[in-house]
């Protein structure tokens, strides 16, 4: 099987290669269903795991700190335990996380967009089998 793109209006092979190859890396590091929804949260202000867990339905503790720790682990998010009695944990996103910032904003904008999109056909059925009686 020939991969060679002979085609010139593509990009070179290599060149898509190493952008799926890093999606890819981006991908694991995001993989699971809560760490986008946390961070992009945190984005938006320092939050207590409490608040997290309230914020996001059905989140289990177990998961959340989980996630936690892989978030932190990755440099993404910043865990800080204040000095009071009893202390408390507040957790922020990291100068690095916020580099992901953009992505989240086009992901939401895209996911506005598809629910707009899906909206409207499920309205052009109704409308259709309405019209069918």
């Amino acid at each position: 099987m020939n991969l060679e793109n002979t085609d010139a209006s593509f990009p070179p092979f290599d060149d898509c290669l190493k952008k799926i190859r890093a999606i890819d890396d981006t991908m694991e590091l995001l993989s699971g269903k809560w760490k986008l929804s946390i961070l992009s949260r945190l984005c938006y202000k320092p939050m207590r795991y409490s608040e997290i867990l309230n914020d996001i339905e059905p989140l289990s503790g177990k998961v959340l700190s989980r996630e936690l720790k892989d978030l932190e682990t990755n440099g993404l998010i910043n865990r800080h335990v204040s000095s009071t009695k009893p202390p408390s944990v507040t957790y922020s996103v990291s100068d690095y996380g916020m580099s992901l910032r953009d992505l989240s904003d086009k992901i939401a904008e895209w996911g506005l967009q598809h629910r707009d999109r899906i909206r409207s056909s499920f309205r052009e059925k109704v409308i259709a089998k309405v019209e069918q009686i």
